[in-house]
């Protein structure tokens, strides 16, 4: 291992969230109609403030359908202080509902832009996830690409339940780091619990969710063509590159999303 500001979106269907932030539901979970500017803007003020760790989820169609089928994760999702629309379907309902939504808040894109706007700061910044070859090569393309870019530390824990000795040894060396993110990336929805488990005994400012944006960004893990990503195509390319992995998650959790919705519609349920 080496008063909060918040930002609300006017709407007159918007819901206001537990920060203020308007908000809207998909099956059950609560999403902030907010842009990655916003993000950033937020995390920066929870930064300065300093008033304990904040955790941000990225919730795609995948993130609704894991809640549907564990009550734990739904709690999980609810609870977090953003979660936000990582997912063209979630994005296209959220503009169904008439928030101002141009683009989703992908994972990977959020990392990325919140270190470039952010680098000069000099934030300081903690890993969590994947593999150590991964992180390294993660945090050399950042100062590589980012002068100023500040690392407090990292650890690549490994592939296995942690004892409670070992967790214990993380949560001190992220504390004793001073950092001011910390970037989890254990993927869905392993990382979302163990933001949820860990933040009452972390001071770090702002937690972020990000999935597969330590491969992606450290050059591992091929993206979509940008074309995809913003017209809802992402799964389709995700399953052609991984289709025994993946084709329950995009085939059959797609599918139940869609009936999810149909039914809700026949309900009637409010939609915000």
């Amino acid at each position: 291992m080496t008063s909060e500001p918040g930002l609300t979106v006017p709407h007159a269907e918007s819901t206001p969230g537990r920060h203020g932030f308007a908000k809207y539901e998909v099956l059950g979970i609560r999403f902030a109609a907010l842009q990655i500017a916003d993000v950033i803007r937020q995390a920066e003020a929870w930064i300065a403030a300093r008033t304990g760790a904040h955790t941000v989820t990225v919730s795609n169609v995948h993130s609704v359908m894991e809640s549907r089928h564990n009550p734990r994760f739904a709690q999980t999702l609810n609870a977090a202080d953003l979660n936000v629309p990582d997912g063209m379907p979630i994005i296209w309902l959220g503009r169904r509902r008439g928030f101002t939504l141009p683009r989703r808040v992908y994972g990977p894109d959020l990392f990325l832009e919140f270190c470039r706007d952010t680098a000069e700061r000099g934030y300081r910044h903690y890993f969590y996830g994947s593999t150590e070859e991964v992180v390294t090569a993660l945090i050399v393309r950042m100062k590589d690409e980012f002068p100023g870019f500040q690392v407090a530390g990292y650890c690549a824990p490994p592939f296995r339940p942690l004892n409670a000795e070992e967790d214990r040894a993380i949560v001190e060396d992220i504390e004793s780091s001073s950092a001011d993110v910390l970037w989890v990336g254990l993927g869905c929805p392993k990382q979302e619990f163990w933001m949820e488990e860990h933040r009452a005994a972390l001071t770090v400012p702002v937690i972020f969710g990000v999935g597969q944006a330590f491969n992606i960004h450290a050059g591992k893990l091929r993206q979509a063509p940008k074309w995809m990503r913003e017209h809802g195509l992402e799964w389709l390319f995700r399953l052609w590159l991984e289709p025994r992995r993946l084709w329950r998650r995009y085939l059959v959790y797609n599918t139940q999303f869609l009936f999810g919705l149909l039914m809700e519609l026949l309900r009637g349920k409010p939609r915000a």
